[in-house]
């Protein structure tokens, strides 16, 4: 888990988020316990309230489940849950947008494909060059 929170967005939906994040990247299964309150506050250095506003919405959503006394846990279909509303706001965030923008200037369907194809090889080359330097310098 990275300590570090930033400004953009309310502390406690970064902390959400995280959980969300662990859970999509298959760290946190179905069944598998996540860290403590507690914990979380020690980690972050954040106040308890702020920590339990996060895990609130992500038991409200049928996320994680708590098993009072023990913790709390990742219920089942959890990761399916979080991939369609991730599905749906990137649809929402970028999709949309980008589809008005291309018709503003002209763009087809097939010049968008070309052009996401573009941009992802110079995004992997980008991330090749970043791991050699890396590679290098160790």
């Amino acid at each position: 888990m990275k300590s570090s929170l930033h400004g953009d967005k309310p502390i406690y939906l970064q902390i959400k988020e995280r959980i969300e994040d662990q859970i999509l990247q298959g760290d946190l299964k179905e069944g598998d316990q996540i860290p403590s309150t507690n914990e979380m506050v020690r980690f972050y250095k954040v106040n308890h309230l702020t920590v339990a506003k996060g895990m609130n919405l992500l038991a409200e959503a049928g996320i994680i489940f708590k098993k009072r006394g023990v913790g709390m846990f990742v219920d089942k279909g959890a990761k399916e849950k979080l991939l369609e509303e991730r599905k749906e706001h990137f649809q929402d965030q970028y999709i949309f947008p980008l589809l008005r923008e291309a018709a503003k200037i002209g763009l087809k369907e097939e010049d968008l494909i070309k052009m996401i194809g573009k941009s992802k090889e110079k995004e992997e080359n980008k991330s090749e060059n970043r791991e050699s330097i890396k590679t290098e310098g160790e």
